[in-house]
């Protein structure tokens, strides 16, 4: 077997369309790009159905394999997830490194991922890619005979990497697992404060960190590119109506997205499953808008975000011709739609308002009188109230000015109130 190179400059892309399943060329090209190759030929044909040993037929094989020399090509990219002895044999035959869609996602997400939690995520896909691709990948090596004194070094090489991809699994899982109970810990404070948490869900490249920059200010890295950024980022916000959110800008959704991606990312998709509100980003310039809908749809069902209230957000109108910036209402008025682009700041407008009727605040102001023998009512109200001022006299009573919700006011009836 040949030595693989480091990385792949030069690629073949090769995209075949089957009966039953229809994968997006322009897509394939956009995640080549991003993962900086420079596409130089893209081979494409037809099947019923995948090749056992090769994917593509003989003369398909034959016929990129003269291409790949011809162009002295580094990578061959396929628009399909390969099996493990598919790419082996790939890579065999024509002598160049093979990458199916996921293992070229989930290099996108290795060169894109920045904090602690993204690369610790992004290494523990990998390693559970890479764990499926290591039967016979060294095929230099002797194998095991059989019996008592015949065992080869090459049954030893994949031991020893089983075991130590077995043990690096596991101390990544253990430390994703203290991130995540980080994380829960500042949802179960957020939601101790009622906070609710607005999270920007989408395609990727439809322009959620765009958004999320122009409602907060913030300066989080944006390009036309796929997977621009996939460390999650929050931000609280104050809306018209004085009631506080915090926003959340998620990893982009792709279709077939890895299920390694799924589950090392899953903590970060936590913030979209348990948002009070998702503000679904769509690309209203996209050819393929509908199915580009649908395929998130599917991944927020599979992290079982599917059932929370969402606004969609169709972005960057600026590119379509007679689309002003507006707002569709249901039958009963509510909003479910807003038309608007993020880029040029067109209707921005807009989805501040339909954020403030989403999340329309019953706070009120109180002045609290609490004799010193009352404190199961103070520890009441500093687990459901902001207190905002407390003052303690000799006597121990106290005087708190406090921020309330309507719902709690309960509380308040053995104490002497008033209004502020």
């Amino acid at each position: 077997m040949f030595d693989r190179p480091d990385s792949g400059e030069r690629a073949i892309l090769v995209h075949i369309n089957f009966q039953h399943q229809q994968e997006n060329l322009d897509e394939l090209k956009e995640l080549a790009k991003s993962a900086a190759t420079d596409p130089v030929y893209v081979v494409t044909g037809s099947r019923q159905r995948p090749d056992s040993k090769y994917f593509i037929g003989t003369g398909k094989l034959d016929e990129l394999k003269a291409i790949v020399e011809e162009y002295e090509a580094d990578v061959v990219l396929f628009n399909h997830p390969l099996s493990p002895s598919q790419e082996r044999n790939l890579e065999k035959f024509l002598g160049v490194r093979v990458v199916d869609r996921n293992g070229l996602i989930l290099d996108i997400f290795a060169q894109r991922a920045q904090s602690f939690e993204g690369k610790l995520q992004v290494e523990l896909a990998q390693l559970k890619h890479l764990s499926t691709r290591l039967v016979r990948g060294w095929t230099h090596l002797e194998r095991q005979k059989g019996g008592i004194g015949l065992r080869g070094p090459g049954e030893t090489q994949l031991e020893t990497d089983r075991r130590l991809l077995a043990v690096r699994i596991k101390q990544i899982q253990q430390r994703l697992d203290k991130v995540d109970k980080q994380r829960h810990q500042g949802r179960s404070q957020r939601k101790k404060a009622e906070v609710p948490t607005v999270s920007l869900v989408g395609y990727t490249n439809a322009g959620k960190s765009t958004l999320f920059n122009a409602l907060t200010g913030a300066d989080i890295y944006v390009a036309d590119q796929l997977f621009a950024t996939l460390d999650p980022t929050l931000r609280g916000y104050s809306l018209s109506n004085n009631t506080d959110i915090v926003l959340a800008d998620t990893v982009g959704f792709i279709r077939h997205l890895p299920h390694e991606l799924v589950a090392a990312f899953k903590s970060t998709l936590q913030e979209a499953s348990e948002a009070e509100l998702l503000l679904h980003v769509i690309d209203a310039n996209a050819e393929d808008r509908d199915e580009i809908m649908h395929q998130v749809e599917l991944v927020l069902e599979e992290i079982g975000a599917d059932k929370i209230r969402r606004v969609e957000v169709f972005n960057k109108i600026d590119l379509l011709d007679n689309i002003q910036p507006h707002i569709d209402r249901d039958d009963e008025g509510h909003a479910i739609r807003v038309w608007m682009s993020a880029g040029t700041g067109a209707g921005i407008e807009l989805l501040y308002q339909v954020l403030s009727e989403q999340f329309t605040s019953s706070k009120v102001k109180k002045r609290c009188y609490l004799k010193a023998n009352q404190g199961e009512i103070r520890a009441k109200l500093s687990a459901c109230a902001q207190i905002l001022d407390e003052k303690i006299d000799d006597f121990g009573d106290s005087e708190l000015l406090i921020e309330i919700d309507g719902k709690y006011l309960g509380l308040l009836s053995a104490v002497v109130t008033e209004d502020v």
